[in-house]
């Protein structure tokens, strides 16, 4: 009876077992030799497709770019561009969240990363498109990044222990409630962020007017 054959390697399986790693261990436990390991495979094979443990990390972090979802950005859709963004943010921050590890890489930028590319291209072109100067539609999509990533770095109500006694009311007078916040993390988190985002909407709304005010 014939031996099963192992699946061939491929840059697919290489980026997938790459991503569950950085999930579970973080950035620094990627390497050639742990990632040969986990395929089954001899390390000089993988530099059939990639040369550096970087490129692994770039293709990991454009791994996690394509799950954004752009459906708001294509040509006929109905949502106008706050919307648009809205849910772009949404959707951008859920990417984040399933794969925090990767946040540090995706923060330096797209570089030549493809899905990258992509997103920063939909987005600028859908601001450009809905009336924005092309000045702004990079502001915008600038702001948005910094958004949305600074709040897939770290969890703020995460950052509190559940410990009572750790909130002196007479060191910390407006804390008493404090170490309720872990017990519900993703409600709070979930509030801030859509609390912070409708303000920056809310602020570009008020801008969009401005320049729309302009061009009559």
């Amino acid at each position: 009876m014939a031996r099963p054959r192992k699946p061939l390697l491929s840059t697919d399986r290489i980026v997938d077992a790459a991503r569950a790693l950085v999930d579970a261990e973080g950035l620094a436990a990627v390497s050639t030799r742990r990632l040969a390991a986990e395929l089954g495979v001899s390390g000089p094979s993988l530099y059939n497709h990639f040369r550096t443990k970087d490129q692994i990390l770039e293709a990991v972090a454009d791994s996690v770019s394509a799950q954004v979802d752009l459906e708001m950005f294509e040509a006929g859709d109905p949502r106008g561009w706050r919307a648009a963004l809205h849910d772009w943010a949404v959707s951008y921050r859920a990417a984040l969240r399933e794969h925090p590890n990767i946040v540090p890489v995706l923060a330096q930028g797209p570089g030549r990363r493809p899905a990258g590319l992509r997103l920063a291209d939909a987005v600028f072109g859908a601001m450009v498109d809905a009336g924005w100067p092309p000045a702004q539609a990079t502001s915008i999509g600038a702001l948005m990044r910094y958004f949305v990533m600074g709040s897939a770095l770290g969890s703020f109500a995460g950052g509190f222990v559940d410990d009572e006694t750790a909130y002196d009311p007479t060191d910390y007078p407006h804390l008493g409630q404090a170490h309720l916040l872990a017990e519900h993390q993703d409600v709070v988190d979930d509030r801030a962020f859509e609390t912070g985002l409708a303000a920056l909407l809310d602020g570009l709304g008020m801008q969009y007017e401005a320049v729309v005010a302009a061009a009559r």
